[in-house]
């Protein structure tokens, strides 16, 4: 498949992206390690969120319709609603659709908006849209996810301890302090018991559920659908409102198609199908059949399942869990960030590298930092996993929302399947989501806005960058000299001194001449004996082949163009990809070689209204950017920065 470049789609950003991950490699089928350990590992990385919502989503699905007293038909009605919500939107859309949709084994919402976006062959704002959307509701999805996770575990206290209860805020707090602070040093470390882990979570889960589901063996009338539909027609209103809640239960199921790069098809999928979805499914019908023995235990029936001298041992094993699964969304959101960097839709941002081995394993400062301030506030605004139930699920359903959309646009321009064939395939999808979406809008006044509120804010965010980058390259492009051109001109002129050494000049239009190399001519009236005019594309696929890496070509003997290309999930390494571009015949000599980057000052134009915001916007948005010199692990002290002026 030919890959479409960053040059040649208008969303792209100026300059981006690097160095290949080891985590990508074995997603495209390095087995070194055995689809048993890939397996484990998923089960640890991926089904953390789902794995944690037996913790709450049950509890919250009965509330609605328990006021007067809970009826059989009502507990089957809600477990049906459940079982049935993770067969369809996790089992068939995710597991046996969706992951189908990957773009050179990389998976995720931005992944399949590029599918998308090259399907179609040209610009498409409504799926730029829908690629802005889905991301912006993915990262205010994850900062409420630790927040619920974590809090509702260590609720478990007041059940041990009835006497610590007033000290579950601060234990929660204390946890997520903990959980950010050492992100910075990387994960590698503890991120090899995750699956162990959570593999003994799923199989206690399963256990438990077992032993409560054999004393009541009639709740296995909640797989027939029958029970489902019936208590939707029945319960009216109320029914719309227990959807909200039930789908906290399939919250989470998005990670199965957001880290199919990490790995693989076959493990993500053997793990749901043999051991995810089972214990689960267990678990939801023992809490059922606890509930219908004891109506009491409503109030907390996952940690209320096990006898008193076991319960300790539940709540630490339901904390580790929750911790595991907050990790999962937080490195999700690097990636995501990553990516969107990437693709041209945020700033450039710090990126750090936690592990020599796979650099997938990455640390972003601000993101970081940004997703504590929100957790924290959640945490001590709402102060219970029961209200912030209520805050929970909005962006999830959005965000599923827009996979569904994007699927459908890539089923019919991707893989040319029949208009008959997709309607039939999406449309149960489509008004099942739809469902789900109207009745977690009625959590909006309780606290639902502010996911939305999270969302619209990084949305806005995705576009003022976008259009503001679209703007300066469309201004630049005006006041463009033509490089062949120039290096002809220049080629005999007895005014330009040349010095010895090499030049390397970063520009994202190797076709004119960069205005750091007119400032330096203009200032200096020098000229390098070898100048080298560097662009960096971020190609539209996760990472890029070797033998596309690099492309090497010679104006003539004094001027050079070199083009590197990277992927969207990549990260900047030029001073590592500068070696690989000897191979192809680039000379320089370190000891004597300078970079020479552009330094923009954005000038606020005479637009006005609602464009001048974003132009405002976009200007204070480009302050917070990286160091250029940083992001692209330049050498420091062979960086020159010239500046320039440009009008938005």
């Amino acid at each position: 498949m030919a890959a479409s470049k960053l040059s040649d789609v208008p969303e792209g950003t100026d300059i981006t992206a690097l160095e290949g991950e080891a985590v990508q490699e074995e997603s495209h089928g390095s087995h070194k390690n055995g689809l048993a350990m890939l397996t484990i590992g998923a089960i640890g990385v991926v089904y953390g969120d789902i794995g944690t919502s037996p913790l709450y989503a049950l509890r919250e699905a009965l509330r609605p319709v328990a006021s007067d007293g809970l009826t059989r038909f009502e507990v089957f009605g809600v477990l049906s609603l459940l079982i049935w919500s993770l067969t369809m939107i996790v089992t068939m859309k995710y597991v046996a659709y969706l992951l189908r949709a990957d773009n050179r084994g990389e998976g995720g919402v931005l992944a399949l908006y590029t599918l998308s976006r090259l399907a179609i062959g040209r610009r498409s704002l409504v799926v730029l849209g829908l690629g802005i959307a889905g991301a912006s509701l993915f990262l205010g999805d994850s900062v409420i996810t630790p927040a619920i996770s974590v809090l509702s575990a260590v609720e478990g206290i007041g059940l041990v301890a009835p006497a610590f209860g007033e000290y579950v805020l601060p234990v929660t707090v204390g946890i997520l302090l903990g959980l950010f602070f050492v992100q910075r040093h990387g994960t590698a470390a503890i991120s090899s018991a995750f699956g162990p882990i959570m593999v003994v979570w799923f199989l206690a889960m399963a256990v438990t559920g077992t032993l409560h589901l054999v004393h009541d063996p009639e709740v296995l009338w909640a797989f027939n659908p029958v029970f489902a539909v019936t208590f939707l027609i029945h319960h009216g209103f109320t029914a719309f409102i227990v959807l909200g809640a039930v789908f906290l239960a399939v919250t989470g199921a998005e990670a199965l198609y957001a880290d199919l790069g990490h790995f693989g098809k076959a493990p993500i999928r053997l793990a749901w199908l043999c051991l995810i979805f089972p214990a689960l499914v267990l678990q939801y019908l023992g809490q059922g059949a606890l509930v219908l023995a004891d109506p009491k235990t409503l109030e907390n029936p996952f940690f209320l399942m096990v006898p008193d001298w076991a319960l300790p041992l539940l709540v630490g094993l339901a904390t580790v869990a929750t911790i595991i699964a907050a990790q999962a969304v937080i490195t999700g959101a690097y990636s995501m960030a990553r990516a969107g960097i990437a693709l041209g839709l945020l700033p450039r941002m710090a990126i750090v590298h936690t592990s020599e081995r796979q650099s997938g394993q990455i640390y972003i400062p601000s993101v970081n930092w940004l997703l504590l301030g929100g957790v924290l506030f959640f945490v001590l605004t709402f102060r219970s996993s029961s209200a912030l139930a209520s805050a929970y699920g909005i962006a999830v359903t959005g965000a599923m929302l827009v996979d569904t959309t994007l699927g459908i646009i890539y089923s019919r321009r991707g893989w040319k399947m029949p208009i008959w064939l997709i309607a039939i395939g999406a449309v149960p999808f489509v008004a099942l989501e739809g469902t789900f979406f109207l009745s977690n809008l009625t959590k909006v006044p309780e606290g639902g806005y502010i996911p939305l509120l999270l969302a619209f804010t990084f949305a806005t965010i995705m576009w003022t960058w976008w259009r503001g980058t679209q703007l300066v390259l469309a201004r630049e492009s005006k006041e463009k000299v033509d490089m062949d051109g120039f290096a002809h001109s220049i080629a005999d002129s007895a005014t330009v001194k040349r010095v010895d050494g090499t030049a390397f000049f970063l520009t994202s239009d190797p076709s004119a001449v960069p205005q750091a190399l007119l400032h330096n001519l203009k200032h200096n009236r020098v000229l390098h004996e070898k100048n080298v005019i560097l662009t960096v594309e971020t190609m539209r696929i996760p990472v890029a082949p070797e033998e596309e890496r690099v492309e090497f070509t010679p104006i003539d003997e004094h001027f050079s163009r070199l083009r590197l290309r990277f992927g969207f999930m990549e990260t900047p390494n030029l001073s590592r990809a500068l070696g690989l571009a000897r191979r192809h015949g680039l000379k320089f000599d370190v000891m004597t070689t300078s970079f020479f980057l552009g330094r923009r000052k954005l000038i606020m134009g005479t637009r006005a209204g609602y464009a001048r915001i974003l132009d405002r916007l976009y200007i204070t948005l480009g302050r917070f950017s990286a160091d250029p010199s940083e992001f692209y692990h330049l050498p420091r002290d062979r960086v020159v920065e010239l500046g320039s002026r440009i009008t938005v």
